[in-house]
């Protein structure tokens, strides 16, 4: 099971059923700016439905298909993080993540992002990452730029997204630039 000190405050784990109602909570108080960017979150309208999206990331990890962690700070649920789509033969994760709209402009992304980073490379033994971003999620794409990932090219209409497509930036990074650049 994952579990990652981030800073002094903040550390990252996977969730647990004792995490439903934590992570409902997260998600309405924060749907309105989510929803945006996730349209699943509309799949989670209760704390039964937030413990079903916890037993399918507990699933997917026990298949070695993802990991899905919840940030932290201070004991208090304040987003996701995930290596999603998982590919072990080739060596790549795929990293998405969101924050509550409370936290955001913290820098408490950017340190959990980089923190995974250091886990994919180092623990998980991966070469590649990438993140796909919308190229309209602004918030969004400052992470991988700010850690040096490389804009490798555009996705057009990659995702369906409330009734209209979306264009996807796709972003990469190898774990010798990691491992050079730090």
């Amino acid at each position: 099971m994952l579990l990652l000190k981030v800073n002094e405050h903040v550390f990252m784990r996977m969730l647990s059923a004792r995490d439903a109602l934590p992570l409902y909570h997260l998600i309405d108080e924060s749907r309105d700016s989510l929803i945006t960017w996730l349209p699943w979150l509309d799949k989670i309208n209760s704390e039964e439905d937030a413990l079903q999206y916890i037993k399918d990331t507990i699933l997917s990890f026990q298949h070695h298909h993802s990991i899905t962690a919840g940030i932290w700070l201070k004991e208090q649920l304040v987003g996701m993080i995930a290596y999603y789509d998982v590919d072990f033969e080739n060596r790549i994760g795929h990293i998405g993540y969101w924050l509550g709209e409370k936290y955001q402009g913290r820098g408490i992304m950017t340190e959990s992002v980089t923190k995974m980073i250091n886990y994919g490379f180092y623990d998980l033994s991966l070469n590649r990452i990438e993140m796909r971003i919308s190229s309209d999620n602004l918030v969004c794409l400052r992470i991988p730029r700010k850690l040096g990932f490389k804009e490798e090219g555009c996705i057009r209409q990659a995702q369906l997204l409330n009734g209209h497509y979306v264009d996807h930036i796709i972003f990469g990074l190898l774990r010798c630039e990691w491992t050079n650049s730090n």
